[in-house]
C-alpha cells in the first residue's frame, strides 16, 4: 500500500487555513444539479444475481465502492477539523484503490487491475494538487490542477469503457464518473462551509449514486464473464 501520510498533513494544514474552500468550489459548482441526475445502464439496474457465486461478486463490489465512498468522507471530516486520524485514515482510503483494482484483475489480468488502482490513486491525490496550488498562489497551477482533476476522471471512464465496452459503454462511464466527482466536492464544499445539513444530504446521494456504480460495474464483469459465475 502507498505511504500518503504527507497528504494527510498537508490537506489538514491547508484546510485550517480556509484554502479549500474558494478552490473547491471552483470545481464543484455544478454538482448540486447534478445530484438529483441517475445515471446507469437500465440493464444493470435491472439486473439481479441468480446464483451464491453472482451475489457474493455483487455485494464484493458494493462494499469495495461502499467503503471508498465512507473513507473518502470520513478524510474530508478529518481534515476539515485538524484531528490526528487524518494520515491513518487517507492511508486507508488509498488502500481501497488496491482493493478495488485487485477485485478486477481476475477478470482483465493483474496489469488492468494494476492501472485502475494507480489510475484511483490519482483520482484520490488530484485534490490535493489544487490545494497545494492555492497555498503557492499559483493561479496557472491551480487552473492545470483543476483541468487534471477531471481528466483524471475521464481517464478511468475510458479504462473501463476500453475493458469491457458492451457493457460499460464510454457516456455512461463517463457520466458516471463526473457524477461522482461532482458529488465528492459538494461534500467538501459544504463540509467546509459548515453547512452541515448539505453535507448530509451530499453524502446520502454520493452513496446511492456509488451503489448504482457499484451494480453497475458487477453487472458488466458477470455479463461478460458467464462462466466464471455459476448459474
Amino acid at each position: 500500500m502507498r505511504r500518503v501520510t504527507w497528504i494527510g498533513r498537508a490537506v489538514t494544514l491547508l484546510v485550517a487555513t480556509g484554502v479549500v474552500v474558494s478552490i473547491v468550489s471552483t470545481v464543484g459548482s455544478q454538482a448540486g444539479a447534478n445530484n438529483a441526475r441517475t445515471v446507469g445502464d437500465k440493464g444493470a439496474s435491472s439486473f439481479f444475481p441468480k446464483s451464491p457465486e453472482q451475489s457474493a461478486f455483487h455485494d464484493q463490489m458494493r462494499k469495495l465502492w461502499e467503503d471508498h465512498v465512507t473513507w473518502t468522507r470520513l478524510t474530508i471530516v478529518s481534515a476539515v477539523a485538524g484531528l490526528p486520524d487524518t494520515g491513518p485514515t487517507l492511508d486507508r482510503l488509498q488502500a481501497n484503490q488496491d482493493d478495488i483494482g485487485a477485485a478486477i484483475a481476475p477478470y482483465f489480468g493483474q496489469a488492468a487491475g494494476d492501472r485502475l488502482a494507480a489510475l484511483l490513486h490519482e483520482h484520490i491525490s488530484g485534490a490535493v494538487r489544487l490545494v497545494l496550488a492555492a497555498k503557492a498562489g499559483d493561479t496557472d497551477e491551480v487552473a492545470a490542477a483543476k483541468d487534471a482533476w477531471y481528466a483524471n476522471g475521464q481517464q478511468i471512464a475510458e479504462f473501463l469503457a476500453a475493458a469491457n465496452p458492451r457493457y460499460w459503454p464510454l457516456d455512461t462511464m463517463s457520466e458516471t464518473m463526473r457524477m461522482h466527482l461532482d458529488q465528492t466536492l459538494q461534500e467538501a464544499v459544504d463540509r467546509l462551509q459548515g453547512d452541515y445539513a448539505a453535507d448530509i444530504q451530499d453524502y446520502d446521494a454520493a452513496h446511492l449514486h456509488i451503489l448504482e456504480m457499484a451494480d453497475l460495474l458487477s453487472f458488466g464483469i458477470i455479463r461478460r464473464f458467464p462462466d466464471q459465475f455459476q448459474q
